[in-house]
């Protein structure tokens, strides 16, 4: 719920907040319980391979969004956009490939 421009005491529902928030709870809820089974480990990371491209494609869309009208140095375009987390979004990634690596072999 973000407060109206209109009128600051009244709160209105964000589907982009919504999406922001339902892409990690899915991950870290219904990623977990796939990975959990071997027979559903194949889903879980392809699940997991899903929210990391969507994931990287909205963070990268919404710093560029927001950052394209400042004139910043370099170092403000990586401090103060979203890399940092699409770099933690791909590390969650790569810990998904271990675990599905480590299904497999076994």
């Amino acid at each position: 719920m973000v407060p109206d421009k209109a009128d600051p005491g009244l709160l209105v529902f964000s589907r982009t907040n919504f999406m922001a928030f339902l892409f990690p709870l899915t991950d870290v809820i219904v990623v977990t319980v796939l990975f959990a089974f071997r027979r559903t480990a194949m889903y879980g990371f392809l699940l997991n391979g899903l929210i990391v491209i969507y994931g990287s494609i909205f963070m990268a869309h919404f710093s560029i969004a927001q950052l394209s009208g400042k004139s910043l140095p370099i170092e403000g375009w990586v401090l103060k956009s979203t890399l940092p987390d699409i770099a933690i979004l791909w590390g969650d990634f790569f810990i998904g490939k271990a675990l599905y690596d480590l299904h497999l072999k076994s």
